[in-house]
């Protein structure tokens, strides 16, 4: 092949990327591709936080591209027409891609391979976005994915794992093409968090938390709340920054890597189920209740539960939850206040860094009861929780600032102490 382009979704970097890989090896020109999305990038309910992320890991790619040789051409738009309208420009012989399973991932991998069908380029869609790719386990019973995670584990462990691709040492890139910007999106930069973007501060992130011996003392720590001992590698997994497998490997067996296999579960149910993030996966379970007071209660930190306004107030002010306080959370909402597990996820994709479709939406309705959990009725009682995961009540003193100075058994319970001892911490809006 005389010329290919990279089209670069979500799959930021350069290490382990299986498309760039297949490219550089398939092509003597490599036209390296971003395409910002109008409806997902400049909509006016465009989330900051993974805005910013995202404009802080292409300005990396970039970077590590032209130090190949290469660059990257970003530009804005409908995805399929940019990349029809670049091959036409520069004469490209094909299309490799990262291939992806939400529902506007596969409605776009669609329309790519019918546009290159017309345009009579080659379109190659390629592993890279999970560790094992999602469709290619399939339950010996029969049906086409796993519904239930202990057996898709005990399959996911098996199942025979594709070389790592080692990053380029070259990209050619074909003389004349001029790559530049997207003018007027730097001023979305301004993002609440501590994540920055990029496959190079992912990459130290990673290294810096398995030489801190994080992968080992992850089974003892990662539901101490306060603690706060997991790896947050989450935004970095979800924009491709890290390669999934290269982390899996990394990392070795254990209970770290067992939540990649969680995470590659929900991606094989959400290529199953596209609609996982509208429709109940398995419905007919709930009635929900409209209470549009309580659900502002909940989305603003002050429904009177402390462990649960914690895990609140940390979503708003850093763009990132600990995982045991997203299951407290989303319980409380679903299972106790009857709300639409829909409103609650489409509140975390708002405000997450890590807000992937697969793994928000998936997760939720494992908390409401309409997904994938074998015991659908479970309530993760707050109380319960707190006294297991928060046992200190340092992760709440350090989030609802109001109840700082109670002790830790008083501060699991401010609402048995009187208003002024609670400086104004309302009373629960459920029975505890």
């Amino acid at each position: 092949m005389r010329l290919a382009i990279m089209l670069f979704t979500r799959d930021l970097r350069i290490q382990d990327n299986p498309a760039l890989d297949a490219a550089v090896r398939g092509a003597e020109n490599v036209v390296p591709l971003f395409v910002l999305d109008d409806r997902l990038v400049s909509a006016p309910r465009a989330p900051a936080n993974r805005v910013r992320f995202l404009l802080e890991a292409l300005d990396d790619l970039r970077s590590s591209l032209r130090e190949r040789g290469g660059d990257l051409v970003i530009r804005s738009g409908d995805v399929v027409g940019e990349v029809i309208r670049l091959a036409r420009d520069t004469g490209a012989d094909g299309v490799f891609c990262a291939a992806d399973v939400s529902g506007y991932a596969a409605a776009r991998q669609r329309r790519l391979a019918a546009a290159c069908r017309d345009a009579r380029l080659e379109l190659a869609l390629c592993p890279g976005v999970t560790v094992v790719p999602p469709t290619e386990l399939r339950p010996s019973g029969g049906g086409d994915h796993y519904r239930v995670f202990t057996p898709y584990l005990r399959a996911w462990e098996r199942a025979k794992r594709r070389p790592l691709a080692a990053a380029p040492e070259k990209v050619h890139l074909p003389g004349g093409l001029k790559a530049c910007g997207v003018p007027g999106l730097a001023v979305r930069r301004e993002g609440a968090g501590t994540f920055p973007g990029g496959e190079t501060a992912g990459t130290k992130r990673l290294s810096a938390w398995l030489s801190s011996g994080g992968a080992d003392g992850y089974a003892g720590g990662r539901n101490d709340l306060a603690g706060d001992e997991t790896s947050r590698l989450s935004p970095y997994l979800h924009f491709g920054c890290l390669s999934p497998l290269q982390v899996a490997e990394t990392a070795g067996p254990g209970e770290f890597t067992r939540q990649l296999a969680w995470r590659d579960f929900f991606h094989q149910v959400t290529a199953a189920f596209p609609a996982i993030n509208t429709r109940d996966y398995r419905p007919g379970r709930v009635r929900w209740r409209d209470d549009r007071g309580a659900f502002d209660a909940w989305r603003e930190g002050r429904t009177g539960v402390p462990i649960v306004d914690a895990g609140m107030r940390q979503l708003r002010q850093e763009g990132w939850m600990h995982n045991r306080a997203r299951m407290i959370v989303a319980s409380l909402l679903c299972k106790q206040l009857r709300i639409d597990w829909r409103l609650g996820a489409r509140h975390f994709m708002d405000l997450l860094f890590d807000a992937d479709v697969a793994n928000n939406y998936g997760n939720w309705q494992w908390s409401a009861g309409t997904g994938n959990d074998t015991r659908p009725g479970r309530v993760l009682s707050p109380l319960r929780q707190a006294t297991r995961f928060d046992a200190g009540g340092d992760y709440v003193r350090r989030y609802v600032p109001e109840l700082a100075g109670l002790d830790a058994v008083a501060i699991r319970r401010p609402w048995t102490l009187t208003a002024s001892e609670r400086r104004g911490y309302p009373a629960p809006i459920v029975e505890i």
